[in-house]
């Protein structure tokens, strides 16, 4: 297995590591559709009962979802409400690893509330937050505030992994590509999500809105 500081350290080394987005993008449905999609939305709940496709995966993952105190701590600080709109399929890997362990924040955090959209229902998010190589993916998270503006955003994996990704997608083959990724988010176990879910909402309640991907 890969480690997780070997991927950090050969992204930092070959000088790729990105800063975050500052600018969130404005192609994306207008804060009233924003609303209606979310509350057309399901819980994790329900997505979870759902879904079919690496359900042991979903599973597992979601059992063993946890929020480092220091994390929930400051989560908890920010105070008011705050919406996760998620666009994720249960067939995308990179979703199973990481809405579960968003959920669990969610389920932690008062005030603040989570909804799962599909990719067909959320196309127009996707669309309007690509990756730095410009897909669109799943998952796209917004962060809505309590007037349902964008607020920021998370896209498809973690900062560490994505530019690790980024850097050997060309190098590596398919198989093995994936198979690091999987085992990078294994041994993470969600830790670097969350890290930055929490630090999207704290940027959000400061007035300075970040958008990673």
């Amino acid at each position: 297995m890969i480690s997780v500081f070997a991927i950090v350290a050969t992204a930092a080394l070959s000088g790729s590591v990105s800063a975050p987005r500052c600018a969130l993008h404005v192609q994306g449905p207008s804060d009233d559709g924003l609303r209606v999609m979310f509350e057309g939305g399901v819980t994790y709940a329900a997505f979870l009962e759902a879904a079919r496709r690496r359900r042991e995966l979903w599973l597992s993952n979601t059992e063993r979802a946890e929020v480092p105190a220091d994390l929930l701590a400051r989560a908890r600080a920010v105070g008011g409400t705050w919406y996760l709109l998620v666009v994720a399929v249960d067939g995308c890997s990179d979703s199973v690893n990481t809405i579960p362990y968003v959920a669990r924040l969610a389920d932690l955090v008062e005030g603040l509330e989570l909804r799962i959209v599909d990719s067909e229902v959320g196309r127009p998010v996707m669309m309007g937050h690509p990756t730095r190589d410009d897909r669109a993916a799943t998952p796209t998270v917004l962060l809505l505030g309590a007037d349902w503006r964008e607020a920021g955003c998370f896209i498809e994996r973690p900062d560490p992994l994505q530019t690790w990704y980024q850097a050997n997608k060309t190098s590596l083959d398919g198989d093995e590509l994936f198979e690091r990724k999987m085992a990078w988010y294994d041994e993470d176990a969600g830790a670097s999500t969350v890290r930055e879910v929490v630090a999207i909402l704290e940027a959000a309640a400061a007035g300075t809105p970040i958008c990673r991907g």
